[in-house]
């Protein structure tokens, strides 16, 4: 909603949250390895089940190529592991309730919504690789075929 600078190409700021399975994400964690944050929605709709769940299939490719997975939305930790634990998915949900890493990534837009002006997420996805430099973004996603370039662009920098 801002007309901040992007961050893509720069250090992406040390950040900490909560995710399912009781854990905290800090991004220091995962230096020397590529994390892939995907920003959807909410829990338990159609698009974003079927983002998760394509995700969860290619899991184990974004691996291979030294990858990490997390989804992130405004949703409650307590909704977040029923979502993860219905759809069988083998990465970690961040829960940002207060919209901190919403705002950081400059995520929440106005859409439309059954003829209404709302504030939401919008669908947006972030590649960070091993060295914390944001190297990739995708915003205003469309699901279909989305993770698949997604795995094809984390494999030229594996």
């Amino acid at each position: 909603m801002t007309d901040r600078p992007s961050i893509l190409n720069k250090t992406v700021p040390e950040f900490s949250a909560a995710m399912t399975s009781g854990k905290t994400f800090n991004l220091s964690d995962y230096k020397g390895k590529n994390i892939v944050l995907y920003f959807y929605p909410k829990d338990n709709t159609p698009g974003c089940t079927t983002e998760g769940m394509q995700f969860r299939d290619l899991h184990p490719d974004f691996l291979k190529n030294n990858t990490e997975i997390f989804g992130i939305s405004r949703d409650s930790i307590k909704s977040h592991e029923g979502f993860k634990g219905k759809l069988g998915m083998p990465f970690e949900l961040i829960s940002d309730p207060d919209e901190t890493l919403c705002i950081m990534f400059d995520v929440m837009k106005m859409k439309n919504m059954y003829g209404k002006q709302v504030r939401g997420v919008e669908r947006s996805t972030f590649v960070i690789d091993g060295s914390g430099t944001l190297v990739k973004e995708w915003r205003g996603v469309k699901v279909p075929a989305h993770v698949d370039e997604v795995l094809a662009f984390v494999k030229t920098i594996a």
